[in-house]
């Protein structure tokens, strides 16, 4: 039997197995959800809003729990995690509220002797692949919209992560869901693979790797079904001469570290305006030299450890190969005596004399570390951040609305922000372009791909 280990990064402990589900486990729970789909999607938009709401209260009545679990699975420190925990039901109650808006009928402007109208009906079954570096966060995005719009949900968890989809089976069971409209399964990626060419699912939503994203979308090629695919992130930043300095400096410290630098849209690349820059990077590696890097369990910790060795070793690669061709880094690694090679604690890095022919600023780095380079006026600053294969969010620095409308408008982006970074807007669509992705969640766009147009045209009797 194929177990799923999960294997915390802290100390390299077992916190988790479980068994891959069966051939056979898999076809009844596909079963399962397409019998159970039917009679959900028949009923009231108001039952399957209150289904969800009492799912969500009882998963924040496991705040403490579900925190630490977080924190035991992938490292994030345990001062952090609870954010997950208001994150999850800030964006599950946000999609319940925008329900009855999205999935109302579209109608026309009336014609005499016709009644004409346009409405959207759920998929089906809908398959979400959930990663581990926001466990929740993530997996919410498409989880409450489908069940909302009527579909059956089958949750495929990361291995890293294994508890998180059973805390949201236990919240959805004390929500009375009926049974098979919620299932998590527990599989092995080639079982992933096939479970998306299934007949049975309707719709798959993956958020993860580019290289996985690539195999989701091969293994659906077959198939005429829609796959929504969130995948990596280099996302820049630009620091104009007009920026709020300290803000800037405070913000994009955050925006690069935070989870250990472990997040699509975190910032991996940073440019600033020339007359400023010396200022700016000053800031920064005061904001970024403040981390404390440590087992994430105890309350000081503000940094905790990637999610595995390998992991901080790809980062520390980047970083040798950048330094090798002239970067130079700005903090002192001796400070924080738990990074070494082989290590899966690693320390914060600010690196200047960057350019775009050194991997840690073109290759996605999810890790602490972030890139910092001079640009002479807002065309070059353009130029720099479509310099990507990526384009899932960007953002700009400085005081002048106009001014960051006009540069928003030319960067290739899923999401632009003004004075700030790093962060989900459930009421704003979240998607992104190139090997970002494609497709769309949140707000009410979020529902349209979750859904079918159904069009009604009746003809009126003229008795």
């Amino acid at each position: 039997m194929d177990l799923l280990r999960c294997i915390s990064p802290i100390d390299g402990s077992l916190v988790a197995e479980r068994p891959c589900a069966s051939a056979a486990e898999v076809a009844e729970a596909l079963s399962r959800a397409g019998r159970a789909q039917t009679d959900w999607a028949r009923r009231p938009l108001t039952e399957r809003a209150e289904r969800c709401l009492r799912m969500v209260e009882a998963f924040e009545a496991q705040r403490e729990a579900i925190s630490r679990e977080i924190t035991l699975q992938m490292g994030r420190p345990l001062c952090h995690s609870p954010g997950e925990v208001t994150g999850f039901a800030e964006r599950a109650r946000a999609m319940i509220e925008l329900a009855e808006a999205a999935l109302a009928d579209v109608i026309p402007e009336p014609r005499p002797g016709f009644r004409r109208f346009v409405r959207r009906e759920p998929l089906g079954v809908v398959l979400t692949i959930a990663p581990w570096n926001y466990p929740y966060l993530t997996a919410v995005n498409s989880i409450v919209p489908a069940l909302m719009a009527g579909n059956a949900v089958l949750l495929r968890h990361s291995a890293q992560t294994l508890l998180c989809g059973e805390r949201i089976a236990e919240a959805f069971a004390a929500a009375e869901l009926p049974e098979g409209v919620f299932q998590v399964l527990h599989l092995g990626h080639q079982q992933t693979e096939r479970l998306v060419a299934a007949d049975a699912v309707d719709f798959v939503a993956f958020t993860g790797s580019v290289a996985v994203g690539r195999l989701v979308q091969n293994a659906a090629r077959e198939r005429f079904i829609g796959v929504g695919l969130e995948l990596g992130g280099k996302d820049p930043a630009y620091v104009r001469a007009d920026a709020d300095l300290t803000h800037a400096a405070e913000n994009l410290a955050e925006g690069a570290f935070f989870n250990a630098g472990q997040s699509c849209c975190g910032i991996e690349r940073i440019y600033v305006a020339s007359g400023v820059f010396a200022d700016f990077v000053e800031r920064l590696a005061a904001e970024a030299s403040r981390l404390r890097l440590g087992n994430p369990l105890e309350s000081d910790t503000t940094l905790g450890p990637l999610v595995r060795a390998q992991a901080a070793d790809f980062v520390r690669d980047q970083l040798s190969e950048a330094m090798a061709a002239g970067a130079r880094a700005l903090l002192d690694v001796e400070g924080f005596s738990a990074d070494e090679r082989g290590s899966a604690y690693l320390a914060p890095q600010v690196l200047v004399d960057v350019d775009h022919g050194m991997r840690v600023m073109s290759e996605e780095s999810f890790g602490p570390i972030v890139g910092v380079m001079p640009v002479r006026d807002d065309a070059e600053a353009i130029s720099r951040m479509n310099d990507s294969a990526y384009g899932l969010t960007a953002c700009v620095w400085t005081r002048d609305e106009e001014a960051a409308l006009r540069i928003g408008a030319e960067v290739q982006t899923g999401t632009f922000f003004m004075n700030r970074c790093d962060y989900l807007d459930p009421y704003l669509a979240w998607t992104g372009v190139k090997d970002s992705g494609r497709g769309c969640t949140l707000s009410r766009l979020g529902y349209e791909s979750l859904t079918r147009p159904k069009s009604f045209h009746l003809r009126l009797s003229e008795r």
